[in-house]
């Protein structure tokens, strides 16, 4: 008991620390085949926004509150950022596949190139589905796509899968299939895939990228439709050039950080929400939930963003 009669309130981050590690290292004896050191490494920055966040809130609440200084003040704040990070690596490890000890020591790296020409598919429907690693979508293939992926020979490969039925043609580009094939991927840091699309068809295009750094240069992929879903990493997102036909964009975002660039001689209408986070913009006006530029309502063509953060940062910035 403290002298002034009030038990002062500890934080619980180190204790809960304490537990955590132990637990992913007690669950690597368990499954032999699991390596605790890839997430730690991926993922202890996570606890520095999370507690940082709570203390804000700790700070907030003292701001209210003057009573809560001195003996009784309490962490709560951090306390919950922590079971936060606490619960982001539940999700990991329960949509995730187990990070192989051998992810980087003797395991060599495979390439396989694909072409798929476009048939006589007039609209294609595309989507691509990404564990871990870097993504990279840009245009400029004489064809309807040609891609190239690196990943370990302990994996299997990627697949490309595309049919048409009547005037639209479908696509599919995701993880092989194997024995702990899940959506989060393996969490190996190296794995790479390059798509470029022809601009001959408009496509609607769909991307799930689970943990890792996505390059989507879309200036000249002739897009009607963009669902783009994040995990946690990083996300560049160059939407600019001249486009003739609206385009429907909806973006979210997990934990990390999304840059999206526009044009600005076509009418944009933004609207952006954070979770925990903050959202920049950069050449727009802002009015309520919207951001505008300058020739929105005044082209034939119309970009509609949707974005919604989780936790991190969105960057909006017209082109100059």
């Amino acid at each position: 008991m403290a002298r002034d009669g009030n038990y002062h309130s500890r934080s619980l981050v180190f204790p809960i620390l304490l537990i955590v590690v132990g637990g992913l290292f007690l669950y690597a004896h368990l499954r032999p085949a699991f390596d605790p050191y890839p997430i730690l490494t991926t993922y202890w920055p996570l606890i520095l926004v999370f507690v940082g966040l709570g203390k804000i809130w700790d700070y907030s609440q003292r701001r209210k509150d003057p009573s809560q200084t001195g003996g009784s003040r309490s962490s709560v704040g951090a306390t919950i950022g922590i079971f936060a990070f606490v619960v982001v690596l539940i999700v990991l490890l329960w949509h995730g596949r187990a990070f192989s000890r051998h992810h980087n020591f003797g395991v060599s790296t495979m390439h396989i190139a694909k072409t798929v020409d476009r048939q006589n598919a007039q609209t294609v429907n595309a989507s691509v589905e990404m564990g871990a690693g870097e993504l990279t979508i840009a245009g400029g293939s004489d064809h309807l796509l040609d891609a190239s992926f690196d990943y370990h020979e302990s994996e299997p490969a990627p697949q490309v899968e595309y049919a048409v039925s009547g005037n639209a043609g479908d696509l599919k580009i995701s993880e092989g299939a194997g024995e702990h094939t899940h959506f989060w991927g393996s969490g190996h840091n190296n794995t790479t895939w390059n798509l470029r699309f022809g601009n001959e068809a408009p496509l609607d295009l769909n991307v799930n990228i689970g943990a890792g750094q996505g390059n989507f240069r879309l200036r000249d992929v002739p897009l009607a439709k963009l669902e783009l879903h994040l995990g946690a990493g990083r996300a560049e997102v160059d939407l600019t050039g001249n486009r003739t036909k609206d385009l429907d964009a909806n973006i979210q975002g997990g934990v990390g950080e999304a840059i999206i660039r526009l044009p600005k001689n076509v009418g944009v209408i933004a609207n952006a929400s954070g979770g925990i986070g903050t959202i920049d913009a950069h050449g727009l006006k802002h009015n309520g939930g919207e951001y505008t530029n300058e020739a929105y309502g005044h082209t034939p063509a119309t970009i509609h963003l949707n974005i919604t953060g989780g936790i991190g940062r969105i960057s909006l910035s017209q082109e100059p």
